[in-house]
């Protein structure tokens, strides 16, 4: 099973946007899927359904910061690496899905929405473009993280 179809599963087991990605990579991270899926709990609907950046981006960057970020702010260098490899990373996945924000990817208009979490039905599946940004933010991660080594510095 690739990265991807893992962040599918996911998906379709219920889990948000931005879960399913970063807990598609969850060994990865050396987390459990359940520690994984907490910590990018927030970030599903674009921060919290409020439709800005795609919770499946949101997934992908933090697994970027969580495998290769760095944690000594006067290290600008891997500051640097790190904010090269995640417009990198925004603009592919811009290349494949047209933008990295929530509520153009679904057509709507700034506060257009219900406020609760869509119920998940084979509808929504089949409507939503949800699945494949999934697939794309995994597939993105594993191009970028995955078969690299960490940037020089104290990253990951």
């Amino acid at each position: 099973m690739t990265r991807a179809d893992r962040a599918e599963e996911l998906f379709r087991q219920g889990y948000n946007c931005s879960q399913s990605v970063f807990a598609a990579f969850a060994d990865a991270a050396g987390l459990t899927v359940e520690e994984a899926a907490r910590i990018a709990s927030p970030f599903g609907a674009g921060f919290g359904k409020l439709r800005e950046v795609c919770g499946a981006v949101s997934g992908m960057t933090l697994l970027a910061g969580y495998l290769q970020g760095y944690s000594d702010p006067a290290d600008f260098g891997s500051k640097k690496e790190l904010y090269a490899l995640i417009q990198k990373m925004c603009a592919e996945f811009e290349r494949k899905e047209g933008t990295i924000i929530c509520r153009e990817l679904l057509g709507l208009k700034k506060g257009e929405d219900l406020a609760e979490p869509a119920e998940r039905t084979e509808e929504y599946y089949r409507t939503r473009p949800c699945i494949g940004a999934c697939r794309t933010a995994a597939e993105t991660a594993e191009k970028y993280l995955m078969q690299q080594p960490a940037p020089a510095g104290d990253g990951k």
